[in-house]
C-alpha cells in the first residue's frame, strides 16, 4: 500500500470532532422523533422538513431535491457554513472534489412491534425497521459537528451531506437524487448500514461487493383451463407454476458459475379458485439476487430462458416482467481504508471487524457506478444481547450509542480525506 493510498492519522493521533453531550441528547431525541413518525419512500416530507429545519438553525443552507423530498446540504464552503445551489463557493485555491456522507430517510410498510420503548411507531403500518432512523441522524449529527469545526477553522475540505429518499422503493431513490445532481462536485462518497448483529462500538468493513444484486421478478402463466377430471386436455397450469416455482432456481443453479451466487427466491403464488377448476391464470413474485456486478448484467437474459423453457414442457404461456432494482454496492479499496483509518482514530483498530458479502440489496451501489466510496457497517447491537434481532423486522431497534459512533466515524473520515494533498 503506498502511502498516498493510506490516510494517515495526524503524528498526536488525535482529531477533533467528537460529539459534545448536549448534541448527543438532543440528537437521541431527534431520532427518536423520526422513529415516531416514519414515512415510506417519495412521502418523507415531514422528516426532510425536520432535518432542513435543523440544519438552517446552524445556519446552513440546505437545498430540498427536485423530487419534494430529500436534501443535499454543503459544509465548509467559503465564507463559513454556507452551501449554494451550485454546490457551495470552494475555499481559494482548492478545486478538489468533496467527500460526501449519505443517509436514507424513509421508513418500511410494516407494524412497530416493540414493546416496552416510549418512541413506538405512532403511524399504523409503518415502521423504522431498518435504522434509516439511525443513519439519518448520524449524517445530520455529523454535518452539524463540522460545521463547527468550519467556524473555528478546523475544517480543511468542504463535505456535502445527502440525506436521499425512497432507498426502499426499487430501482432505489438514490437513482432519483443522482439524476437531481447530488453527485455535482462530489468525488468520493461513505455511508453505513445498521447492523444489528454487531456490538455498538463497533463497525464492519469489507473491500469490494458487501451487498448483492436485487431485482424484481413477477410472472404470469396462462392456458385454457378445464376440470381437474381431465388434465390432459388442458394446460394443468397449477403443476406449470409448481414447476416453474421448484424448477427454475434448480436450472439457474446449474447454467450459471455458483460463485455469482444468483438465486431466484418466490414470495408469492396464486393460482385458482376451486379445488374441481383447473385455472386459466397463475401468478408468482419474487427476487432475484446476485453477488457479482457481472453476473448481474446477464441475469435478466438468463432468468427470462429458464422459466420459458420450464413454462414451454407444461405448455402453459408465460410473460415476465423482470424490474431492474440495485446492482451490489462494491467497496472502494482506498474509501475501505478511509473509513478503517477513522474508525482506528476515534476507536482503536480493535473497533473494526471483518464483515461477510450479504444477500440484501442497497440502492448506495448506484453512487458507486459514478464515484468511489465505501459503506461500513455500523453495529447497533447492545453488548451482551443475546437476541437474534434482524432488519426489516417490526420488533428492530438500535443501541442508541451507535449514533455517536456514527458521528465520530464521519468526522474522522471528512477530516483525514480532507487533509489529503
Amino acid at each position: 500500500m503506498s502511502r498516498e493510498s493510506d490516510p494517515e492519522l495526524p503524528e498526536d493521533a488525535s482529531l477533533p470532532g467528537t460529539l459534545p453531550e448536549p448534541l448527543r441528547a438532543e440528537l437521541i431525541a431527534f431520532r427518536r422523533d423520526l422513529h415516531m413518525h416514519p414515512e415510506l419512500g417519495n412521502q418523507e416530507f415531514r422528516t426532510t422538513a425536520a432535518i432542513k429545519a435543523r440544519l438552517e438553525k446552524a445556519g446552513l443552507e440546505p437545498r430540498v431535491l427536485s423530487t419534494g423530498t430529500g436534501l443535499i446540504c454543503d459544509v465548509g464552503t467559503s465564507g463559513g457554513a454556507r452551501s449554494s445551489d451550485e454546490g457551495g463557493d470552494r475555499r481559494a485555491g482548492d478545486t478538489r472534489p468533496m467527500l460526501a456522507l449519505r443517509a436514507d430517510i424513509d421508513a418500511l410498510p410494516i407494524p412497530d412491534t416493540k414493546t416496552g420503548v416510549p418512541y413506538r411507531s405512532t403511524v399504523p403500518d409503518r415502521a423504522h425497521a431498518c435504522g434509516h432512523d439511525i443513519h439519518t441522524t448520524t449524517v445530520l449529527g455529523a454535518g452539524l459537528v463540522l460545521a463547527e469545526l468550519d467556524r473555528q477553522g478546523l475544517l480543511p475540505h468542504p463535505v456535502r451531506l445527502i440525506f436521499q429518499p425512497a432507498e426502499e422503493v426499487l430501482p432505489g431513490g438514490a437513482a432519483d437524487a443522482i439524476e437531481a445532481g447530488v453527485l455535482e462536485g462530489v468525488g468520493r462518497i461513505i455511508g453505513v448500514h445498521c447492523d444489528p448483529r454487531v456490538d455498538v462500538g463497533r463497525i464492519g468493513l469489507r473491500a469490494g461487493p458487501i451487498t448483492s444484486a436485487c431485482d424484481r421478478l413477477e410472472v404470469t402463466l396462462d392456458g385454457p383451463g378445464g376440470h381437474t377430471a381431465r388434465p390432459h386436455l388442458t394446460t394443468d397450469l397449477v403443476t406449470a407454476a409448481a414447476k416453474v416455482a421448484t424448477e427454475v432456481p434448480a436450472l439457474l443453479a446449474r447454467r450459471v458459475d455458483a460463485r455469482w451466487g444468483l438465486a431466484v427466491t418466490w414470495g408469492r403464488l396464486v393460482a385458482g379458485h376451486a379445488c374441481n377448476v383447473i385455472p386459466q391464470h397463475a401468478e408468482l413474485s419474487g427476487t432475484v439476487r446476485c453477488l457479482d456486478l457481472a453476473a448481474w448484467r446477464e441475469a435478466p437474459d438468463l432468468v427470462h430462458a429458464a422459466i420459458d423453457e420450464v413454462a414451454g414442457m407444461y405448455r402453459a404461456k408465460s410473460v415476465i416482467n423482470y424490474v431492474r432494482g440495485v446492482p451490489p454496492v462494491v467497496n472502494d479499496l482506498g474509501t475501505t481504508e478511509l473509513l478503517a483509518a477513522a474508525m482506528a482514530g476515534r476507536r482503536g483498530s480493535y473497533a473494526i471487524e471483518d464483515t461477510e458479502q450479504s444477500l440484501g440489496g442497497e440502492d448506495f451501489s448506484w453512487y458507486l457506478e459514478h464515484v468511489p466510496g465505501a459503506m461500513a457497517r455500523l453495529g447497533v447491537r447492545t453488548p451482551g444481547d443475546t437476541r437474534r434481532l434482524d432488519l426489516h423486522r417490526g420488533d428492530f431497534d438500535a443501541d442508541e450509542e451507535a449514533i455517536t459512533v456514527g458521528v465520530e466515524l464521519f468526522t474522522a473520515a471528512a477530516l483525514l480525506d480532507g487533509n489529503r494533498s
